[in-house]
């Protein structure tokens, strides 16, 4: 009997279609749920299948190639799309940027900030305000630099160099005129020997002998300080933050106490959740005091893992003679009084 005669029996026979479609009808019935079953994890959580099939090289390659794989989706956001009633992380200009100043203690501070859910930063500092070659790439390229963050985070950018640059302010107001700025400050004699030991700790680094301090610090000629010293020039405060306020109304600009900082850093943390209007969510459980290191740790829960700074913070300062110290001191006071005059604060330098 040929195909058609075998079709034309079964359907001209009723209890022959009876049969059919009962069997027809459990196949069905089986399969059924394993086609809903397929359908809502591929196509309904499309992402996901994407995640599984993205990129066609070994998982190692996939993970680690930023062009493709679970990086790659993680930075879309895709893997983190029912978070926040579905909303999307994206890349955001920072609404807050750490100006400086160097060697103030401006890594120990993000770190800290960084404790705080609804706070983002970029792992590397930018240089963008400073640097003519990064600027001329464009306020889209920075942007995309920025860390992936929801709407109610804040995104900080750290960049110390911001804060002598002399361009530096105009491209920032340029970019957001409501932008809240952070400086951190110590005093101007400990910071220039701060600075000074991390300059010898290069130069150790590369073999290379470090000039002696009162060679730099002090006029050959006369022995008086140099105020020329790049160092000392970034401790003259009131200098650099004056070309900020010029453009910055001084309610924009909150001033961390970075001697502060050091004993007793979340005081001065929770003044800066304060300004940037965020709920205090770095308590005493995220920081310790780390005895062999002799400065203060964090951990983000309360037994979960601790963090310390790198091995080249809190390096042992440069000896630096009395002589020295006396002189400095007595250089900075004046540029102190501008800066106190300045910023209508005063701090407890001596």
């Amino acid at each position: 009997m040929g195909g058609g005669e075998k079709c034309s029996t079964i359907f001209n026979n009723p209890p022959n279609m009876r049969r059919s479609f009962r069997r027809w009808f459990r196949s069905c019935s089986i399969a059924f749920p394993a086609v809903l079953f397929l359908y809502v994890t591929v196509f309904h959580n499309g992402f996901l299948f994407a995640a599984i099939t993205y990129g066609t090289g070994p998982l190692d390659d996939v993970i680690a190639n930023s062009n493709k794989g679970f990086r790659k989706l993680l930075e879309e956001g895709l893997l983190e799309r029912d978070r926040y009633n579905g909303t999307v992380p994206v890349h955001r200009l920072p609404q807050s940027i750490i100006i400086g100043a160097r060697k103030c203690g401006t890594r120990a501070l993000i770190e800290f900030l960084e404790l705080h859910p609804q706070i983002n930063s970029p792992t590397d500092e930018m240089h963008f305000f400073s640097n003519d070659t990064n600027y001329k790439m464009g306020l889209d390229w920075y942007r995309k630099k920025m860390p992936l963050s929801y709407p109610d985070q804040i995104t900080i950018e750290k960049t110390p160099r911001y804060f002598i640059s002399k361009i530096s302010p105009s491209r920032v107001h340029r970019m957001n005129s409501s932008v809240k700025l952070i400086a951190i400050l110590r005093h101007p004699t400990t910071r220039v020997i701060s600075d000074y030991t991390q300059i010898c700790a290069n130069k150790m680094a590369k073999n290379e002998t470090a000039e002696a301090f009162e060679y730099l610090a002090l006029n050959r000629q006369t022995g008086h300080i140099n105020p020329e010293y790049r160092a000392i020039k970034i401790s003259m405060y009131h200098l650099h933050i004056a070309r900020w306020l010029e453009l910055f109304p001084l309610k924009q600009l909150h001033i961390v106490d970075g001697d502060n900082l050091i004993v007793n850093p979340l005081e001065e943390i929770r003044k800066v959740e304060t300004f940037l209007n965020l709920p205090h969510r770095i308590s005493k459980d995220s920081l310790y005091f780390n005895n062999t290191r002799g400065f203060y740790c964090m951990r983000k829960t309360k037994n979960g893992p601790e963090k310390c700074l790198g091995a080249n913070k809190g390096r042992k300062h440069a000896n630096i003679s009395e002589k020295i110290i006396h002189k400095l001191d007595k250089f900075f006071k004046p540029h102190n009084e501008r800066l106190f005059k300045l910023i209508k604060r005063r701090f407890r330098w001596r």
